[in-house]
């Protein structure tokens, strides 16, 4: 298959897909490696594709069910991360992303798409495993959170047991 004809294979998957497509599994359903998918994406996204690169895989935004979105505002330290983001997602709600706002650089965004305990005890792994440091290290634990679930009840509950938790700041 030729270079354009993937890439046009690969949008059409990714306009039709409501979840992230992991990376590994295009290079393998293409029969390329997962550095040519990373050009083609790149490729993609400077023709004009609004084409997303999260810890869940690759996903146009605007493909998911109708839901509602709210942003809220946490407080922890890093090791409550886990419990936080457990508490989110047992409400049926998903994490899409968590926000800091830094002195210098202004608003930071890292992509997360957690909205499964799974998805917690992978992107827990990768934390530890990498060693990496959190967006909220840089802002004494505070940050933001993109909640997106499927009913205001929903995000009122888990904001409830956030607030009894003591991480959420109002």
């Amino acid at each position: 298959m030729k270079a354009g004809e993937r890439r046009k294979k690969l949008i059409s998957m990714l306009k039709n897909s409501s979840e992230p497509i992991i990376g590994s599994d295009l290079a393998e359903k293409f029969a390329v490696s997962r550095q040519v998918i990373v050009q083609d994406i790149a490729l993609l996204r400077a023709e004009g594709e609004k084409i997303l690169a999260t810890s869940q895989g690759y996903l146009i935004p605007g493909n998911q069910l109708n839901t509602i979105k709210r942003t809220i505002a946490c407080r922890h330290d890093n090791e409550e991360v886990e419990d936080e983001l457990m508490t989110i997602v047992s409400h049926g709600a998903k994490v899409n992303d968590v926000i800091v706002e830094h002195p210098i650089y202004g608003e930071i965004r890292g992509i997360l798409m957690i909205q499964s305990p799974f998805d917690v005890e992978k992107f827990m792994l990768k934390y530890r495993e990498k060693e990496a440091a959190l967006l909220a290290s840089l802002t004494d634990g505070v940050h933001l959170h993109t909640i997106e679930a499927i009913n205001e009840s929903v995000i009122k509950r888990l904001k409830n047991e956030l607030r009894v938790k003591g991480y959420l700041l109002e």
